[in-house]
């Protein structure tokens, strides 16, 4: 039995979502005809209370569009210093648009409009980058699962109308968020021009990300789409795993949360675990209590068929998915209880 809880990506589609990809009506979605991509992409704009949608291969494209859209070349971006668009996107931001990123050290990959307002460059200050676009990621990947308070969202939507600026979110985990909150979609769709949506992580299809925006702003991500290599043929058969997943896998996040809040409290439990991230959704980041602890720790770990993964800087990180069993729960909860003395 090999447990994997290195990232909620090596989830894999349910029975009932296989039915569902092998019974799809497909067409060629890059001349718009798969009807099963045109379902998807309706229901997910719906639910966010957005005009459109667009089905991508990947979360990283759908960023990187967005971005484009928003921007010129020259022109720069605020994000957080864990931002997924500036650390794990292959140094797309600068290679596809041609834009810098102002970073910002938030609160585990959060930040404030206060932060962003003292960021925006004086559009008459032709010395300085154009301030265009700003990018938001909910919940936090290297911020370890934190939610942000919709509140803060609200006051940073209106900064960025007031200031004339695109504002974004990477909501490659949003559905976490969703489901922790409770928070209604159409709540986000109003206050963000843009939001990239993930399928292929908590809710387990195997390819794809949506972005969803106005009607223009998705005329043009086509456009963009094409030019990134991201156009699909038969692409109905991923898109049917998604509207499975919309109606049937939203609701098991919070197994995997519940699932996440347990480990951390194990883990409190260590004495060689120096310190938890609070954990308010899937992902656990903490850290030991000394380089050599780690190498031991997740040694001892993998030679009982556990898998995590170090974030470096002393920090290591685990995901729980839908694919992590409950018995394989009770079987980590066991092996780390027989680790409380460790180190």
């Amino acid at each position: 039995m090999i447990i994997n809880l290195i990232s909620d990506t090596v989830t894999t589609p349910s029975d009932g979502m296989l039915d569902a990809m092998f019974n799809a009506t497909v067409g060629d979605d890059v001349f718009k005809e798969d009807p099963s991509v045109n379902i998807f992409e309706n229901q997910v704009a719906s639910l966010f209370g957005k005009e459109a949608a667009l089905f991508f291969p990947s979360g990283t494209m759908t960023n990187q569009t967005a971005i484009k859209l928003h921007t010129q070349p020259g022109d720069q971006l605020i994000c957080d210093h864990y931002a997924h668009i500036f650390n794990y996107e292959g140094g797309g931001v600068s290679f596809n648009s041609g834009v810098s990123c102002k970073m910002i050290r938030g609160e585990r990959g959060k930040i404030t409009s206060e932060q962003i307002k003292s960021c925006i460059n004086s559009p008459d200050f032709y010395h300085s980058p154009r301030t265009s676009l700003v990018c938001l990621e909910n919940t936090t990947n290297k911020g370890g699962g934190a939610v942000y308070n919709i509140n803060e969202i609200k006051k940073i939507s209106k900064l960025c109308k007031d200031e004339k600026l695109a504002l974004h979110l990477d909501g490659a985990r949003l559905w976490n968020a969703l489901e922790y909150t409770k928070e209604d979609p159409k709540m986000y769709g109003s206050l963000f021009d843009t939001i990239s949506l993930c399928f292929s992580k908590g809710l387990g299809c195997p390819v794809g990300s949506v972005l969803i925006g106005s009607n223009n702003s998705i005329k043009e991500a086509i456009r963009i789409r094409k030019i990134l290599g991201g156009g699909m043929r038969q692409s109905g058969y991923l898109a049917a795993a998604g509207s499975y997943a919309l109606e049937h896998h939203r609701k098991d996040l919070n197994e995997d949360h519940r699932r996440a809040r347990e480990i951390s409290d194990c883990l409190q439990n260590m004495v060689s675990v120096k310190s938890i991230e609070p954990v308010e959704t899937n992902i656990i980041i903490f850290s030991l209590n000394s380089a050599e602890n780690e190498t031991k720790f997740i040694k001892y770990l993998k030679d009982r068929e556990i898998h995590i993964m170090k974030l470096g800087k002393g920090k290591i990180r685990i995901v729980t998915h839908r694919n992590y069993t409950e018995d394989q729960h009770e079987y980590l909860l066991t092996t780390l209880t027989k680790m409380k003395s460790y180190g």
